[in-house]
C-alpha cells in the first residue's frame, strides 16, 4: 500500500504541521508522556537542524558574493597597474609578454564581435554580470525586466563583474530580468549585441 502524504514535504509547512499535532494530542488519543516528549525533542532537533541548514545557505551565498567583490577589487587594480605600465615611454610588447599583459584580445575585430556575457544571481536583486573588454573602452548593458515594454540601458561597464544591485520590484517576490550588451568603442557602440541572457532573482 502507498505511503499516506498527511505529512507536508516542505520543510516550513512540516514544522508548522508539528507543532499542530504535538499541541492537540490530548490524553483522550492515549498518546503515553514518553512519546509525547519523543516527538517533542525530535521537533526540537529538526528545528535546530533547519535554522543550522539555513544559516549555512545564507553564509555560503554572502561568501560567494564577498569572493567576487574581492575579484572586482583586484582585477580593477590589475588594470589600472596595466595601464600605467603600458604608458610608459620603455614599454614593449617583449615586456608586456614577460609579464602576461599581452595577449590575443589584440588581434580581436571588434567591428565584427559581440560580448560574451554572463550572469549570477546573488540574490535580492544583485546580479553579477561578467564580460571581457578586449580592446574596447567597455561595454553598456542594457536589461529589460518583466515589467518593461522595452530594453532600457543599465550602465556602461568598465570593470568586470558589473554588480546590477538594483532592489527587487516586489519585496520577497522573484523576478526574471533579460540582459545583453554591446561594446564601446570612443563613445560609441561598436559590433554586435550579445546573446541575450536570462536571470532569475531569488528574493
Amino acid at each position: 500500500m502507498p505511503k499516506s502524504t498527511f505529512i507536508p514535504n516542505a520543510d516550513h509547512d512540516f514544522l508548522i504541521w508539528l507543532d499542530h499535532f504535538i499541541a492537540n494530542l490530548t490524553p483522550e488519543y492515549g498518546v503515553l508522556e514518553s512519546d509525547l516528549n519523543a516527538l517533542k525533542a525530535a521537533s526540537a532537533d529538526f528545528r535546530a537542524k533547519t535554522a543550522h541548514a539555513n544559516d549555512v545557505a545564507a553564509l555560503g551565498k554572502q561568501a560567494t558574493a564577498d569572493k567576487n567583490a574581492s575579484r572586482a577589487i583586484a582585477e580593477a587594480l590589475i588594470r589600472a597597474e596595466v595601464r600605467r605600465i603600458k604608458a610608459r615611454s620603455d614599454y614593449t610588447e617583449g615586456k608586456g609578454a614577460h609579464l602576461g599583459i599581452e595577449g590575443p584580445e589584440n588581434t580581436y575585430d571588434l567591428s565584427t564581435a559581440h560580448p560574451d556575457l554572463t550572469g549570477i544571481d546573488q540574490t535580492g536583486g544583485v546580479v553579477a554580470l561578467s564580460f571581457s573588454k578586449y580592446k574596447s573602452d567597455g561595454i553598456n548593458i542594457y536589461c529589460q525586466r518583466e515589467n518593461d515594454a522595452d530594453w532600457v540601458l543599465l550602465a556602461r561597464a568598465t570593470v568586470s563583474p558589473y554588480l546590477d544591485n538594483r532592489p527587487l520590484l516586489h519585496i520577497g517576490k522573484p523576478e526574471l530580468r533579460r540582459y545583453t550588451a554591446v561594446y564601446m568603442l570612443k563613445d560609441k557602440e561598436i559590433g554586435q549585441y550579445s546573446d541575450d541572457i536570462v536571470i532569475n532573482c531569488a528574493p
